[in-house]
């Protein structure tokens, strides 16, 4: 009995979902607008965004400037984020927050947007022109609503691009200490210490300098040797002032033995 009654459910959910890609099946075809409408409506609120997806795309440009466009853009943009479709819910929300500014969405569709460029983020170590743009997006939605529910979560999503964006900084410099090229390493993280005084990488940043200014020096002509020594040791000064007892003191301790040492060459 239990068996049949599983059957008989299993048959029913079946026949509900022939019938209901029938009815969209001839709902995508039909050319009537409001009959899509409500089909489009009806798959959105079930959750259905792809098949909704395609209704909201048929009939948006017939509902513009009609009372219902709002509510239609809105939904069209929103089923392009639950697809994971960021490039275009990115574009529609923001289209959707420019041409209705007075709806009660509209800061959650900025919002959205903002969140979708933020999705779109690659990794650091590729091209980040995205990064960029959505911290962009993002710095507009701040500065338009300082009052926003969602201040808290755009302020950590633009930390976060941030940090990725320092993250490459941070490591094409080091990547010119692995290629011993010390001159253009110690110009990197000097320009990365400048744009970026707060980043989570300055204790690293400031120890690789160190030690390509360390190891420029020691393999300098005499008459360079000094001068830059005195460099390497300068940062080594500012590294302790800032992080003492860090993660890097008994690599640095041991490059500043080396140039004391070398110093008091120049001293007699």
């Amino acid at each position: 009995m239990i068996k049949n009654s599983h059957i008989y459910t299993l048959l029913l959910t079946v026949s509900l979902f022939l019938t209901s890609c029938s009815e969209y099946q001839k709902t995508l075809k039909n050319t009537d607008v409001k009959a899509k409408y409500d089909l489009a409506e009806k798959l959105y609120e079930a959750g259905d965004y792809k098949r909704a997806l395609r209704l909201f795309e048929q009939i948006a440009p017939s509902y513009v400037g009609k009372p219902q466009g709002e509510r239609i853009l809105y939904f069209f943009a929103d089923s392009y984020y639950k697809t994971e479709d960021y490039y275009l819910a990115a574009y529609q929300f923001e289209r959707f927050s420019k041409s209705y500014p007075r709806s009660d969405k509209s800061e959650e569709a900025a919002f959205l947007s903002a969140r979708s460029k933020f999705m779109l983020s690659p990794k650091y170590s590729v091209d980040q022109t995205e990064t960029t743009e959505a911290i962009d997006r993002l710095q507009i939605f701040i500065n338009n609503y300082p009052n926003s529910a969602y201040m808290e979560e755009a302020n950590e999503m633009v930390k976060t691009l941030r940090n990725k964006l320092d993250k490459k900084s941070f490591e094409v410099a080091k990547q010119y200490n692995t290629l011993s090229d010390y001159k253009a390493s110690i110009k990197a993280f000097e320009l990365f210490l400048s744009d970026s005084p707060g980043s989570v990488y300055r204790e690293d940043a400031l120890f690789y300098k160190m030690t390509a200014e360390y190891n420029l020096a020691v393999n300098s002509i005499p008459a360079r040797m000094e001068e830059r020594l005195i460099t390497a040791k300068s940062t080594y000064e500012t590294l302790i002032k800032y992080f003492p007892e860090g993660k890097y003191q008994k690599d640095a301790d041991k490059m500043l033995d080396v140039i004391n040492n070398e110093l008091q060459k120049f001293s007699k």
